[in-house]
């Protein structure tokens, strides 16, 4: 019986890690998503929580069965451990981890044109208020997605 319920809470525990890691592969920076699995991972997004907590209720059942019939402790250790990593994908699911990864820039600085590194082809938000000009290029804002600034006396937010 034992072998039943470490595979329920190893199905629970697959489970748990692929409604986790899915969105967060589909939805990385910079890479493409084609309609299809933006579609899949922003389903799975607002599916989670109400699917996560199935998950954790079902593990913690297996974990109950497994405490209860099982007299070996490290069986019961192991269906401990388990359950602590479904219930730990559940709560890391709740995580918007881009809040964590994209920060504003709220002290950006600056080089005059002539010394900067950028070729050609950069691409950058560009702004002039009361004759002080600056450029912001995208693949610095891409990173902050907000430029906190003051431009010519004025406060303002560039963004990407």
């Amino acid at each position: 019986m034992f072998r039943k319920s470490l595979l329920g809470l190893i199905g629970c525990l697959l489970l748990s890690f692929l409604l986790l890691a899915y969105p967060l592969y589909v939805l990385r920076p910079f890479r493409y998503q084609g309609p299809r699995e933006l579609s899949a991972a922003l389903a799975v997004m607002r599916l989670r929580p109400f699917l996560e907590v199935i998950l954790v209720i079902t593990a913690l059942m297996f974990l109950i069965w497994v405490w209860r019939t099982t007299p070996r402790i490290s069986r019961k250790i192991v269906a401990l451990l388990c359950f602590l990593a479904v219930a730990s994908c559940g709560v890391l699911s709740r995580v918007n981890v881009y809040e964590l990864l994209f920060h504003p820039l709220d002290k950006p600085s600056f080089s005059p044109a002539p010394k900067t590194s950028l070729d050609g082809r950069e691409q950058v938000i560009a702004i002039n208020v009361n004759g002080a000009a600056r450029a912001y290029p995208i693949r610095i804002i891409s990173y902050h997605h907000l430029v906190n600034d003051v431009v010519g006396g004025v406060p303002i937010i560039a963004t990407y």
